[in-house]
């Protein structure tokens, strides 16, 4: 029998083994002695495996940092929430101090602790170091919560707060309301009274030798509060009659800026200001020939001035009309009604002329219009009688329009001019007249405007 021999390809793998392994152990005992030259592991190998290595080592050291910001992340959140916290437990303790409700305080009292003392611990943790806050997100999600309640909490004592005081404001403007209601009502009854009856009962117990300046200031703002009563209630007339008031008043002062809308009522205060006081420095206030007294009736007739001056303050001034319509004061009141009310002003309020029909025949209409005309005449015919009864020289002085400003003579009724003007002041336009009383100086009440050119 013939013996089985190996096949070619069998013999030619056992001797490519081992002739791997010879290899193997030289490559090895070579690569022992001098690594360098006889290594056999590639050098991008190598340097990819480093890479990795690398890669792997920061990779960690990236995922401690973001773990590190995170923790510090959470710690600033619940810091803020804290101190929001804080806040809001100490505007709860305001809010329950005002009014005062014991268990509110001390309820917002213990709150107010325990957060200072959550700060505190904050404070603690953040000297050591100690930030366990895991997980992070949670705690920073929770922090935004805390502080979010914190804030809608301090909102909402803030708007009690400012609804009780809205509330306390609208109860004292409701009182201070009904307190100028009744204070305007009760000055139209005194109002009524006083133009009904005519009296002024002021200078009742002053002598003949005791009247001094101060009692004729005294007349005069009582004739200039029923002169301004009788603008306001032209004006009305003048806006139930549909006139264009801004027209009116250019009519009288023509290119002239006001400071404010409502300053019209001064143009036409001035317009009967100089119509109801022309004259007053005449002795029969322009209504007759001037008499030249003698030396010795000088005296006689102060006293006749300051007896129809008691008089006068005493009765209305349609009984003293019906008494004597003829008088030096019915010619007066006849002359200036005439001269100051237009017949067209008269014609648009009344649709006639019937008013100044009768008082041009020397009767005098009881109408509202002509009511208040004649108060304010009376109390101007006053001021003049106790002008005229004065041992010492009285007399009215004009101020010329353009004129400056002076505060010995002059007192402005439009005080924000001070504050917006820049420049040297002027007159604008006189509204009432100014006196002398002997030395005694009573202003002349002017509108005054920025100058536009060297006074």
């Amino acid at each position: 029998m013939d013996p089985i021999l190996p096949s070619p390809a069998t013999s030619r793998n056992r001797l490519t083994r081992k002739f791997r392994n010879v290899i193997n152990l030289k490559t090895a005992k070579k690569t022992g002695s001098n690594p360098g030259a006889y290594l056999l592991i590639p050098q991008k190998k190598l340097r990819c495996f480093e890479s990795h290595q690398f890669e792997k080592e920061d990779g960690e050291e990236a995922k401690e940092d973001s773990r590190n910001r995170a923790a510090m992340d959470a710690f600033v959140a619940k810091l803020f929430a804290t101190i929001s916290a804080v806040k809001a437990a100490y505007a709860e303790l305001q809010m329950a101090q005002f009014p005062y409700n014991r268990e509110a305080v001390r309820s917002a009292d213990q709150t107010v602790v325990d957060d200072l003392k959550a700060l505190s611990e904050l404070k603690r943790e953040f000297l050591k170091k100690q930030f366990d806050f895991s997980p992070s997100h949670v705690t920073l999600l929770l922090a935004e919560i805390q502080e979010q309640q914190s804030l809608m909490k301090t909102y909402e004592i803030t708007m009690k707060k400012m609804r009780g005081e809205i509330d306390n404001k609208e109860a004292l403007i409701s009182t201070i309301e009904q307190q100028l209601q009744d204070i305007i009502q009760k000055n139209k009854t005194l109002e009524k009274k006083l133009n009904a009856s005519g009296s002024f009962s002021i200078l009742d117990n002053v002598k003949f030798s005791e009247v001094s300046p101060k009692d004729f200031i005294l007349v005069l703002h009582y004739a200039l509060r029923s002169v301004r009563n009788f603008v306001k209630f032209l004006i009305r007339e003048m806006e139930s009659a549909n006139w264009d008031i801004e027209a009116a008043a250019n009519a009288i002062q023509s290119v002239l800026i006001l400071s404010k809308r409502d300053h019209k009522a001064f143009i036409f205060e001035s317009f009967v200001c100089s119509e109801i006081f022309a004259g007053f420095n005449d002795p029969c206030f322009s209504v007759q020939e001037n008499y030249q007294f003698l030396p010795e009736e000088i005296h006689q007739r102060r006293i006749f001035l300051f007896e129809e001056f008691k008089r006068m303050s005493s009765v209305s001034v349609f009984h003293l009309l019906r008494q004597n319509p003829n008088s030096l004061f019915g010619k007066f009141l006849k002359y200036k009604y005439l001269h100051l009310v237009h017949p067209k002003m008269e014609l648009s309020f009344s649709g006639d002329l019937n008013q100044r029909k009768m008082v041009n025949s020397g009767e005098y209409p009881e109408t509202e219009f002509f009511k208040m005309f004649a108060e304010m005449g009376r109390r101007v015919w006053l001021s003049h009688c106790l002008a005229f009864s004065f041992g010492q020289e009285v007399s009215s002085f004009q101020v010329k329009q353009s004129s400056k400003f002076s505060e010995v003579f002059m007192e402005s009724l439009n005080q924000d001019i001070f504050t917006a003007a820049d420049c040297d002041l002027v007159v604008a336009f006189a509204v009432v007249p100014g006196f002398k009383v002997g030395h005694t100086v009573v202003k002349r009440q002017v509108y005054l405007s920025a100058a536009t050119s060297p006074a």
